[in-house]
């Protein structure tokens, strides 16, 4: 298992980025690596890319009401 060097991102964040304590905290680890430039520069997928996926493959309700992934 690989260990994050927590003083080093959070030095990144908020020394490198300019991030608040509260920002740099709430961020995943993706959006992180974006702005740090890791990861050739995708983000994870947004609203619209869920949305499209959604209707896409949209759940199903069985006569129960219950839904299923189809």
């Amino acid at each position: 298992m690989s260990r994050f060097d927590w003083p080093a991102l959070m030095g990144a964040g908020m020394r490198g980025l300019g991030l608040s304590p509260a920002a740099f905290w709430a961020l995943t680890p993706a959006e992180l690596a974006f702005l740090l430039g890791v990861e050739g520069g995708r983000l994870p997928m947004d609203r619209a890319g869920l949305r499209a996926l959604a209707e896409r493959f949209p759940d199903t309700t069985d006569p129960k009401g219950e839904t299923s992934d189809g």
